[in-house]
């Protein structure tokens, strides 16, 4: 294996000769250096191992930066990115920029990221540090065994025309992206995503990750988004200030922050052991999921309902993609503490939901508080915002409630003792199995529980 060891000058010919190369370790020059265009990664890289220097190295966009990236590699194998920092000097160069075609990949969209990386096979990023990217510090398309740990980004992210946010600024894995593991990341002050997966329509779905071990602080849309994928697990991950600054979410994208969000058809996945405070939006959204599991996970929101603007349920499911029915999902041990307005809303068949602490439900006080909070989000079903668990018709496609379990589930809010379990017009609670369900109003302490609904 080639050792090479560039000098203080960063656009020295030793070093644009060392990425030339393709294998070996590069070692970074020490302190802070201006970069004004992309690296290109060699298109035959294998075991490349790029690294900062032992005092510590800044890779820092210049002002004239133009390019997809810092880094860049449009195929490789084995390839590592260890112990450096990159500034992606966002307030210089960050131009507002709307969300892709739905036909485009971010990859060929997005501009300004810290790390492009597609087609690789093989790829670590660990203990790397990223600050004021405007677009996505690291992006990952279309690669295998990618493994991203101990990674801190803060202060990342564009916005749209509208400065609202346009969903970068965190960690971005797409286009069937697979095996993949995202540990022990720290991600604070992001405009749009935290984690997420996503892939266009067409593509083949992101498969076999795990999302694990995170933090997040103050992230505009959503901590983690699972998006068209399959068999991912996100566990024990926690975060505080979901949805915030509240000015900054996209409310005219229906970007309803989520602590834990869902998008295209996803199944086969666990969402379990997580741990989130204060959520401008819902603790988790469940749009296209079936076949899955949501367990013991807690959302707490602890302040007056004036403080979420963008507040809603506690956990939702959704049909929009045309490929999935909302089917077999199992929601057991989870703790809402404070939802806006209901606990959990249920379209379709086969789920379980059992034994969840559902407390201090509709802080909006829906729907004697209708005009405040609007509480009537359906004219027609007055129920769906002002019930524990709400058995629904459907959501973005008609999909009606039945043959599920809902059981031993601790129930508590607004008025709860009469409005615990509902179901929209033309939806049977007789078809579906609801028993156990123990159902009181504000301040009753559960004594199986130990937990008061304040």
């Amino acid at each position: 294996m080639r050792l090479l060891i560039v000098g203080l000058v960063f656009g020295s010919t030793p070093f644009c000769a060392a990425l030339e190369k393709d294998t070996g370790i590069i070692i970074l020059p020490a302190g802070v250096v201006n970069v004004s265009s992309p690296f290109e990664i060699a298109a035959t890289a294998h075991d490349l191992d790029i690294r900062g220097a032992p005092s510590g190295t800044t890779l820092r966009a210049a002002a004239d930066f133009q390019g997809a990236a810092i880094f860049v590699a449009h195929s490789g194998q084995n390839l590592k990115f260890t112990g450096f920092t990159i500034d992606g000097n966002r307030d210089a160069i960050a131009r507002a920029a709307s969300l892709p075609p739905s036909d485009v990949t971010f990859a060929r969209f997005t501009r300004n990221n810290g790390l492009l990386m597609e087609n690789v096979t093989g790829l670590t990023v660990a203990r790397v540090q990223f600050k004021n990217v405007a677009g996505f510090p690291i992006l990952v398309s279309r690669s295998r065994r990618v493994r991203i740990e101990e990674v801190a980004i803060q202060d990342s992210g564009s916005q749209n025309a509208r400065k609202r946010n346009n969903a970068t600024g965190g960690i971005l894995l797409e286009e069937g992206s697979t095996f993949f593991e995202v540990l022990h990341c720290d991600l604070k002050n992001i405009r749009g995503n935290g984690i997420w997966t996503h892939s266009l329509y067409s593509s083949p779905r992101n498969a076999k990750g795990t999302i694990k071990l995170n933090r997040f602080a103050t992230i505009g849309r959503d901590a983690i988004q699972v998006g068209h994928a399959t068999a991912v697990r996100v566990e024990q991950n926690d975060g505080v200030r979901i949805g915030y600054p509240a000015d900054e979410v996209a409310i005219e994208d229906r970007a309803i922050p989520a602590a834990i969000d869902t998008a295209g058809n996803v199944d086969q996945c666990a969402y379990v052991n997580n741990h989130f405070e204060e959520i401008n939006g819902k603790c988790m959204d469940l749009d296209g999921f079936h076949d899955g599991e949501i367990r013991d996970n807690r959302c707490v929101n602890s302040q007056t309902p004036d403080q979420y603007r963008f507040g809603n349920y506690g956990i939702v499911m959704n049909n929009s993609n045309p490929d999935m029915q909302s089917r077999n999902i199992q929601i057991t041990g989870n703790t809402i503490d404070g939802a806006l307005f209901g606990g959990i809303f249920v379209i379709g068949t086969g789920h379980r939901v059992s034994n969840n602490h559902l407390l201090r439900l509709n802080l909006a006080h829906c729907n004697e508080a209708a005009a405040v909070f609007g509480c009537y989000y359906a004219k027609d079903e007055p129920d769906m915002l002002r019930s524990g668990i709400y058995l629904g018709r459907g959501a973005e496609r008609p999909d009606i409630a039945h043959d599920n379990v809902i059981e031993n589930n601790e129930i508590s809010g607004y008025k709860m003792s009469a409005r615990c379990i509902a179901a929209a017009p033309g939806v049977s609670l007789a078809k579906n199995r609801v028993a156990k369900n123990e159902c009181t109003d504000e301040g009753v302490l559960n004594a199986r529980a130990g937990i008061r609904a304040r």
